[in-house]
């Protein structure tokens, strides 16, 4: 029997024995070193061939990231580790680093309970790492540190023993100085990493081995003789001694929390339920047996299967032939194969149980972000919140007017299987919008629909996604009538105060407010919002709320429904621009209805409330909000006049400069629509000497002197008069 073939027995075995389990994810800024770390440890766990880890990149199995050399989808897989001559399970999710991908870092730690992050020795924590860190303590997720490429620091930097000593505290000092400005208040100051206790390791990747002070106890090796080896390039014999798979994986064991341990503290913080209840018991205790609870944090296309839904189970167990519901969808979806991940295989088992991570077809309903369940009613896990949201968008259309309805099912499945990519079909004009985080995003996107599905395809030049708000208060309050002029609604808009939007923005505001109403009347009033309008609040679209503050009014409630309802499709298409609002308060503060129900209907109610809300946001000084990126840059000295020119051509705004050796490294921010093409254009200007990146930063008011240009351009690209209307427009 083979290892591999031994070792999956083994992991069958394993996932009933829960402190026995570790789901663990690797995450890191792009080019750390995530994936040739991953590839290593299947190898050394017997997954696949020693010598070709770390240049086979098992995990990268997708014909593009070979091509491209990045990580883009999160692969998952199992392996059993040996540690103090007890065996371990070990789920693995490995993470794409790149801004653009960054909707999957966030699924993919919602599954793990520990996170192993890569740091380069030679580059340092980069921004980047900073956002991994962040995700992972969101999630209550624990991170460990590995420091990578130390060799390099060693051979190429020629840096001594006492200065590499200097660089690894100057690092360590960093990543805690991160964690602790982002830790849950209940481990503060226990989640720090030491040398000392065996929570960071160092070593090289590439050239497989790695050391920690546990280890090295064991191992009778001492910094010097790592130096020593390194030195005269022998890494062979080190990778002998001291293997990475066993340094790490060790360190996995020790540091990080079983499924047991972790969901205690986890579910009450991504499940808004009932804790007392059966399934939040279950849940927090993870039992086998119990309610099902299954959250989907990818969908996986594979040619033969299908669509396989891959994800962690907190609750219950699930098997071949199950018949299960995801939450928010009707009907129910027969499981046909339950498996295990091993790298590209999937292992058919009869069942998986709580805690451990499974691979599902059959569930045709399921998106990354869904909750699976045996009970339609259940509340499902709290959505995930990205760290950025879709800016770019480009237009698609299919080459051949034969591919057309194949096209509109693949835009669906992409969708589907990549949540940060929104989709848009419009049926009537025949337009296909596709928004994502950033250029690559799309590229990329637009290469699988042509290579993975065979769909030739046409992409307009990518176009920035605005936003809509307002700059001050509705002077007055703006009358909407109904087309029977019998019902009158007054509404006014102002600003949300920037700590609501940066909540609901984090989601710390439920999206239900029917279903939740105690709780966002709470943390509204906690906020700083006065008694009477947070107890007014009854719906919350995007970073928009809409309160009612009127009194006694009769019939009032009987409409609210469709007050919301009209309510949300402004918030999605803003008067200016047709672009969505953000950051908008909508009140009603006073309503006029027609005594009998039959007159205040959806056709009267709908289109009164539509031009209230409309002609209050024209009448309180609308302004465009412009997406932004932060852009960090790295440049040897004599290029930084040219690389500072690139930017100022593009409307940016240096934060800070520092030098570091020969190095200038640079922290700016810049508007998404200037950086089109930038990567070109750096790239020429500098020769290629340059280490840059991007990461999204929200949305800020676009500059008043561009406003009408950009808006005028925007109406005509989406065939609407050049100029908004006035608020007299919507008086009728």
């Amino acid at each position: 029997m083979g290892k591999k073939e031994d070792n999956i027995k083994k992991a069958k075995n394993l996932m009933n024995k829960l402190e026995y389990i570790r789901n663990i994810g690797i995450a890191a800024h792009i080019d750390h070193g995530k994936t040739t770390l991953s590839d290593n440890l299947l190898a050394g766990c017997g997954m696949m061939s020693e010598d070709l880890a770390g240049k086979q990149l098992v995990l990268d199995f997708d014909e593009q990231e070979q091509d491209r050399g990045i990580t883009i989808n999160t692969a998952s897989a199992s392996m059993v580790h040996d540690f103090r001559g007890k065996e371990y399970l070990i789920n693995l999710l490995d993470t794409p680093g790149h801004v653009d991908f960054g909707g999957d870092v966030t699924r993919a730690m919602r599954a793990v309970d520990g996170c192993v992050v890569v740091v380069c020795a030679v580059e340092g924590a980069m921004p980047q790492t900073e956002t991994v860190v962040r995700q992972a303590l969101k999630e209550k997720v624990k991170p460990i540190l590995f420091i990578n490429k130390v060799d390099r620091l060693i051979n190429e930097l020629k840096v001594t023993p006492e200065e590499m000593q200097q660089r690894f505290v100057k690092i360590i000092a960093k990543f805690n100085d991160l964690v602790n400005k982002m830790v849950p208040e209940e481990f503060k100051n226990k989640w720090n990493v030491k040398v000392e206790d065996g929570s960071v390791a160092f070593g090289s990747a590439y050239y497989n081995w790695a050391i920690s002070a546990p280890y090295m106890k064991t191992s009778g090796l001492s910094f010097k003789d790592i130096y020593d080896y390194c030195d005269k390039n022998d890494q062979k014999t080190l990778s002998k001694k001291t293997p990475i798979h066993g340094v790490l994986l060790d360190m996995v064991v020790d540091h990080c929390p079983s499924p047991r341990e972790a969901q205690k503290y986890r579910i009450p913080h991504i499940w808004r339920g009932d804790q007392e209840s059966e399934l939040g018991k279950s849940m927090i205790q993870t039992k086998e047996i119990g309610p099902l609870a299954l959250m989907v944090t990818k969908i996986v296309m594979d040619p033969h299967a299908g669509e396989v839904a891959v994800g962690r189970m907190y609750s219950g167990k699930i098997a071949r032939g199950q018949e299960v519901y995801v939450v928010g969808m009707p009907r129910l979806n027969r499981i046909q194969q339950v498996n295990l991940m091993v790298g590209a295989d999937r292992i058919p088992v009869e069942y998986v149980s709580a805690g451990n991570i499974v691979a599902l077809t059959g569930i045709k309903d399921a998106f990354a972000g869904s909750t699976v369940t045996d009970d339609p009613d259940s509340e499902p896990f709290e959505r995930i919140v990205h760290v950025s949201e879709p800016v770019v968008t480009v237009a698609v259309e299919a080459k051949h007017t034969k591919d057309l309805p194949k096209l509109i099912e693949v835009l669906r499945m992409v969708s589907k299987a990549d949540p940060s990519i929104q989709v848009n079909i419009n049926q009537e004009t025949g337009e296909n919008l596709m928004s994502g985080m950033g250029e690559l995003h799309l590229e990329i996107t637009e290469y699988r629909i042509k290579n993975e599905y065979g769909v030739e395809i046409v992409c307009s030049e990518p176009i920035v996604v605005y936003r809509e708000s307002i700059a001050k208060k509705t002077p007055h309050k703006f009358e909407g009538k109904s087309p029977n002029k019998h019902n009158r609604f007054y509404i006014q808009a102002e600003p949300l105060p920037e700590n609501i939007v940066k909540s609901l923005y984090n989601n710390e505001i439920p999206n239900n407010v029917k279903k939740h109403k105690k709780d966002v009347i709470k943390i509204l009033q906690e906020l700083g919002m006065d008694k009477e309008t947070a107890k007014g609040t009854f719906a919350i679209q995007g970073l928009n709320l809409l309160t009612d503050v009127t009194k006694g009014i009769q019939y009032l409630s009987e409409t609210h429904e469709l007050i919301a309802q009209s309510f949300e499709e402004v918030m999605k298409s803003g008067p200016i621009a047709s672009e969505p609002c953000q950051g908008m308060l909508i009140r009603l503060v006073d309503a006029k209805l027609h005594e009998d129900a039959i007159h205040r209907g959806p056709a009267q109610v709908i289109p009164a409330v539509r031009n209230a809300v409309y002609g209050a946001i024209v009448s309180s000084d609308p302004i465009l909000l412009e997406p932004m990126q932060k852009v960090f840059i790295s440049t040897p000295q004599d290029l930084m006049g040219d690389a500072s020119k690139e930017l100022n051509q593009r409307r940016s705004v240096v934060k800070d400069m520092l030098s570091e050796r020969d190095m200038v490294n640079i922290d700016a921010k810049a508007p998404v629509a200037e950086m089109f093409g930038f990567a070109s254009s750096i790239r020429s200007a500098t020769g290629g000497r340059v280490l840059w990146n991007t990461e999204n930063l929200g949305f800020e008011p676009l500059p008043r002197n561009l406003q009408n240009q950009i808006v005028t351009q925007i109406r005509e690209r989406k065939g609407l008069k050049p100029d908004p209307f006035p608020p007299e427009y919507y008086m009728d």
